[in-house]
């Protein structure tokens, strides 16, 4: 009978430590899920400026810039980006290792889910101005190396108001907005394009969107969505193959203007993110052309050095909308 009571003794003994343990590490830094190598984080880094995190998550200048300091540190979207009337807001929040006011305190598991289920780390559902709808497309191993790489950057302290919304998200997978998958001959390089356009999340900005921000159907890649932005207002280009859009365009041309962030001696407006594209490889850029090539031609004209008028295809204004 002693050595039972030892025994119970002993175990009760051994759950209080454990129970003990738990709490104590509860203060710690949640234990990582992925493994830090740096081949993830070469490979986060590199899908991190495709995703173009940074382009929401950071503060912006009055030229379109990332404001030095304030890389993944978030802010309050204005009304006119987040297409939510004032006085509500939405907030893209601190996804730096901060531990107060960041994702520091997040788990790999949290912040894969928030990436591509659209679901936060405290449970509530995102608004689709993430695009996550687009981020579930990625490899687990591509998921991995991203939070890996956001797991390296500086962590800055940037406390920001919780959003206030009119109505609350609901899980939206945007079917409207995906790209049509590419066509069963379609070459290998053709089908990498289509994934890397789903990262970069191309459909969200070419198609053009009504008044409620509904996407107009027949669409798709299209251009004429109107961005009105600090530094101007500009429509998304026709990325199609019709003669419209891009279809006088070669793959050297392609990679020339994503490059250079130019066509001929016009400059792009820098609400498309050229500069973080431009660091994608060769092969990575004609895999995204080749893609494009894929896409059924859609006919409208839409050209940011003209003054806009009323377009009838999509009801917005922008350059030659009447000529549609």
């Amino acid at each position: 009978m002693r050595l039972c009571k030892v025994g119970a003794s002993f175990v009760v003994l051994v759950l209080v430590v454990a129970i003990s343990m738990q709490w104590a590490d509860a203060s710690k830094p949640a234990s990582p899920s992925y493994a830090r190598t740096p081949q993830r984080f070469a490979r986060g880094k590199y899908l991190a400026e495709l995703a173009h995190c940074f382009d929401c998550h950071s503060a912006r200048d009055g030229n379109g810039n990332q404001v030095l300091g304030t890389r993944g540190a978030g802010r309050v979207l204005p009304a006119e980006e987040s297409k939510i009337p004032r006085p509500h807001f939405l907030v893209c929040p601190n996804i730096t290792p901060d531990r107060e006011t960041g994702a520091g305190s997040w788990s790999d598991v949290q912040l894969a889910r928030a990436i591509r289920e659209g679901i936060g780390h405290d449970g509530r559902i995102l608004n689709k101005t993430m695009p996550y709808w687009n981020f579930r497309y990625l490899t687990d191993e591509d998921l991995a190396s991203i939070i890996v790489f956001l797991r390296s950057i500086p962590a800055v302290q940037h406390p920001l108001p919780k959003r206030d919304l009119v109505e609350q998200p609901v899980i939206d997978w945007r079917p409207e907005v995906q790209p049509p998958p590419s066509p069963s001959d379609a070459t290998e390089t053709a089908r990498h394009g289509e994934y890397l356009v789903h990262i970069g999340s191309c459909t969200g900005c070419h198609t053009t969107a009504d008044a409620q921000d509904r996407p107009v159907p027949g669409m798709l890649f299209a251009g004429g969505r109107v961005f009105v932005r600090p530094w101007g207002t500009a429509a998304s280009a026709n990325l199609t193959r019709d003669p419209s859009g891009i279809g006088y365009y070669d793959e050297a041309q392609f990679i020339r203007t994503i490059r250079s962030g130019r066509v001929g001696a016009r400059a792009l407006n820098r609400t498309m993110p050229y500069p973080l594209y431009s660091h994608l490889s060769d092969d990575d850029l004609k895999a995204i052309f080749a893609y494009l090539r894929t896409l059924p031609p859609v006919q409208h004209r839409v050209d940011n050095t003209e003054p806009a008028t009323l377009c009838p295809k999509d009801k917005n204004r922008h350059g030659f909308g009447d000529r549609n």
